[in-house]
C-alpha cells in the first residue's frame, strides 16, 4: 500500500530556503572553480573559432579578387555571415575578446571591400600601362624618359682598283645623341568603355657629331655638339573597350589618335658649316639647333589585348601609324640653298607582346618585346616628282623590363628599362612614370 505525499508550492519554497541556508561544504567550492575554469576554456575556444573563421573569410575574398577576371562577382561568402554571428554571440554572451582588425583580418564589410580592391591593384596598374583602365575616372600621369643613341657609319670616298684595292679616303662618322623627355598626360574616363587621353611632351636633346677626314687627312676627326629643347608633338587619343575579359577571351581595346606637329620640325633648320672644301663643297655641316618633333600630322589606330592568368597577366598590341604629307619652305640639307617642297614620312607598323607577374597587391614585374617598322620617307621638290630617301627606313626593336609599385591608394610608381635590339633602336631607354588617380 503506497502513501501519496502532496507537497505544496509553499512547502517547496520552504525546503529550498532551508537548502540555501545550509552551510557550504568544501566540495561545493571545488565544483564552482571547475565550472569557472570550464567557462573560461569555452570562451577561449570561442575566440579562436571566430579568428579562424575570419581568416578563412579573407582567404576566400582574396581568391575571388584574383579570379575576378575569370568569373563574375560572387555573393558575400557564408564565412562572413557566420563570423559576424559568432562574433556578436561571443561578445554579448561570453564577453570573449575578438582579434582586432589591425592583425590583418576584416572586421567590417568596408574593410573586406578595401582588401578586395587592394588585391587587384597590381593587375589594374598593369592594365593602365598596356591599354587603359576604364574604372578610373580621371588620372594625371607625369613621366620622365631618358634615351641614348649611338650610331657609327663608315664613309668611303674613292674608288676600287682591280675590284679589290680601295684607293681614296676612309672616314668614320659617329652620331651620339641623348634625349630627355618630360611628358604630362591626362586620362579621362568618359564612360565605362571610353577613355580620352592627352599627352603633352617637352624635350631636351644633345647630339654630338663626329666625322673623320678633317682637313683632308683620313686619321683626323672633327667634332661638333648641338643642343635643342622645347615643346614636342602633342597627341590626342581615345581608348574604346570592344570586349571585356570573359573566359578564354581577353579584354580587347581599340585605340585611335592623332599627333599634331607642335614641336620644332627637322626641315628648314639653320645649319652650321664646320668644314668646307676649296670648291665650296660642304664636307661637314650640322644643324644649329636640334628638332623636337616630326614636323607632320600623324594618325594612328591599334588594338591591345590583356588576359589575366593568375598569377600572370598576358598582353599584346598591334597598330599602324600614317603620316600626312606636308609642305616646307626648305627641305634641302645644303645650308647654301633654299629648296621648298613636300615631305611624306613612311608608314609605320608597331607590335609587341609580353607578360607581367603580380607578386602581391602592390608590386608587379613585366617583361615584353616591342618593334616598330617604318617604310622609307619620300620628298618632292616644288614642281618635281616624289623621290624615296635612301636610308630613311627603320626597324627599331627593343626588350623591355618594367616594375610597378603602388605607393598609396591614389599613386603608383612605374619604372621601365628598354634595351635596343637593332641599330635603329635606342641603345637603351629609362623611364619613370607616376600616375595619380583622382
Amino acid at each position: 500500500m503506497h502513501t501519496l505525499i502532496r507537497i505544496t508550492p509553499l512547502a517547496l519554497a520552504a525546503l529550498a530556503g532551508t537548502a540555501l541556508a545550509a552551510p557550504p561544504t568544501p566540495d561545493d567550492g571545488a565544483d564552482v572553480q571547475a565550472l569557472a575554469n570550464q567557462l573560461e576554456q569555452l570562451k577561449s575556444n570561442y575566440a579562436q573559432e571566430v579568428r579562424r573563421l575570419r581568416e578563412l573569410d579573407m582567404q576566400v575574398q582574396a581568391m575571388q579578387a584574383r579570379l575576378s577576371g575569370k568569373v563574375g562577382p560572387m555573393a558575400p561568402s557564408t564565412a562572413t555571415a557566420t563570423a559576424t554571428a559568432v562574433e556578436r554571440g561571443s561578445t554579448l554572451q561570453s564577453g570573449a575578446a575578438v582579434p582586432p582588425s589591425s592583425e590583418g583580418y576584416a572586421s567590417t564589410a568596408a574593410e573586406a571591400q578595401q582588401a578586395k580592391q587592394e588585391s587587384r591593384r597590381s593587375v589594374d596598374d598593369v592594365k593602365q600601362q598596356q591599354s587603359a583602365l576604364f574604372s578610373r575616372r580621371f588620372t594625371i600621369e607625369n613621366s620622365l624618359t631618358y634615351a641614348r643613341y649611338d650610331r657609327k657609319q663608315l664613309t668611303l670616298n674613292g674608288f676600287l682598283a682591280l675590284d679589290a684595292i680601295f684607293l681614296g679616303n676612309i672616314a668614320i662618322e659617329n652620331v651620339e645623341s641623348d634625349s630627355l623627355t618630360y611628358n604630362v598626360a591626362a586620362r579621362w574616363g568618359v564612360s565605362p568603355n571610353l577613355t580620352l587621353n592627352l599627352d603633352v611632351p617637352y624635350l631636351a636633346r644633345r647630339t654630338v657629331y663626329q666625322k673623320g677626314g678633317a682637313g683632308g687627312a683620313a686619321a683626323a676627326i672633327a667634332q661638333e655638339q648641338t643642343n635643342g629643347n622645347g615643346l614636342g608633338d602633342i597627341g590626342l587619343s581615345a581608348n574604346y573597350r570592344l570586349f571585356g575579359e570573359r573566359g578564354w577571351r581577353p579584354e580587347t581595346v581599340l585605340t585611335a589618335g592623332v599627333t599634331a606637329p607642335t614641336g620644332r620640325a627637322p626641315y628648314g633648320l639653320d645649319w652650321k658649316v664646320i668644314e668646307r672644301d676649296d670648291d665650296d663643297y660642304i664636307r661637314f655641316a650640322v644643324p644649329r639647333e636640334q628638332p623636337t618633333g616630326n614636323g607632320v600630322w600623324q594618325a594612328n589606330v591599334g588594338l591591345s589585348m590583356v588576359k589575366t592568368a593568375d598569377p600572370a597577366i598576358l598582353f599584346a598590341n598591334i597598330g599602324y601609324v600614317h603620316s600626312i604629307p606636308r609642305g616646307f619652305n626648305d627641305i634641302d640639307s645644303n645650308p647654301d640653298t633654299v629648296n621648298p617642297g613636300d615631305v611624306k614620312l613612311g608608314g609605320s607598323v608597331y607590335f609587341g607582346a609580353g607578360v607581367a607577374f603580380a607578386f602581391n597587391e602592390r608590386t608587379s614585374l613585366s617583361l615584353s618585346f616591342s618593334d616598330r617598322i617604318s617604310a622609307r620617307a619620300s620628298t618632292r621638290f616644288q614642281g618635281g616628282k616624289w623621290m624615296k630617301v635612301i636610308g630613311s627606313d627603320a626597324n627599331a626593336a627593343s626588350l623591355n623590363l618594367g616594375v610597378t609599385y603602388a605607393l598609396n591608394q591614389h599613386t603608383t610608381l612605374v619604372t621601365l628599362l628598354g634595351i635596343g635590339l637593332t641599330p635603329d633602336a635606342p641603345d637603351f631607354t629609362l623611364a619613370f612614370k607616376i600616375p595619380y588617380m583622382l
